[in-house]
């Protein structure tokens, strides 16, 4: 079992040597961890979110997130739409919690795919697909707006005519206590996508449950 160490932070400083004094053991090894911070998706047996991955090694990585866990829980991680791994999360304390991979991975191999894959043409931030209403406000007034995907930076959404892209209008979402002014990127039909303009907290989305219904 994967215990906190391997999610410490050690900067390889130390003061003077002294030659009487205990060697401390290698850490240049496969379950060395790498500080990141990056967004990814987490899977539960009954809900998903976006959660912050703050380190990851070849044998599990920490994440931050401040819903609920429980030790013992088995969870999927999305760190890229094309790059999954599974886990046991083996402690939690203050908001962050530490996973042990159900395989090991090789974790420099995995964060040099992660980042070509945001370099490429067409990348696309991580986000959360759902089922549920939310409000566009247009000049002419309020409009209800099924949300089909979400994420920090924007949504996607279905209406009932298409709206010219550039339009700059306020999307209030479920619940009705999160507003934001957002940007029309593109609408195709029925369909559209919206940028926000300012960037939704990572907290907001932790879990899907609050977008559901």
């Amino acid at each position: 079992m994967m215990d906190r160490g391997n999610f410490s932070y050690d900067s390889g400083a130390s003061g003077p040597a002294d030659d009487n004094e205990p060697k401390p053991p290698d850490r240049r090894s496969a379950d060395r961890y790498r500080a990141v911070c990056r967004i990814a998706r987490v899977r539960r047996s009954d809900d998903l979110g976006l959660w912050r991955v703050r380190n990851i090694s070849d044998a599990g990585l920490m994440l931050a997130a401040d819903v609920p866990v429980t030790v013992g829980e088995q969870i999927e991680i999305a760190l890229s739409e094309s790059i999954t791994v599974a886990g046991t999360i083996v402690w939690a304390e203050g908001g962050r919690c530490g996973v042990a991979f159900s395989e090991k991975i090789d974790a420099e191999t995995t964060l040099r795919r992660l980042a070509e894959e945001q370099l490429a043409e067409g990348y696309r931030a991580l986000r959360l697909t759902v089922a549920s209403e939310a409000v566009l406000i247009l000049r002419e007034g309020a409009r209800p707006i099924d949300l089909v995907d979400i994420s920090q930076s924007g949504a996607g959404f279905l209406y009932h005519r298409e709206i010219e892209p550039g339009t700059m209008l306020d999307l209030l979402l479920p619940h009705g206590d999160l507003r934001r002014q957002a940007l029309v990127r593109w609408s195709r039909g029925q369909r559209g996508g919206l940028w926000f303009t300012q960037p939704l907290d990572r907290a907001d989305l932790e879990s899907i449950a609050r977008f559901q219904g």
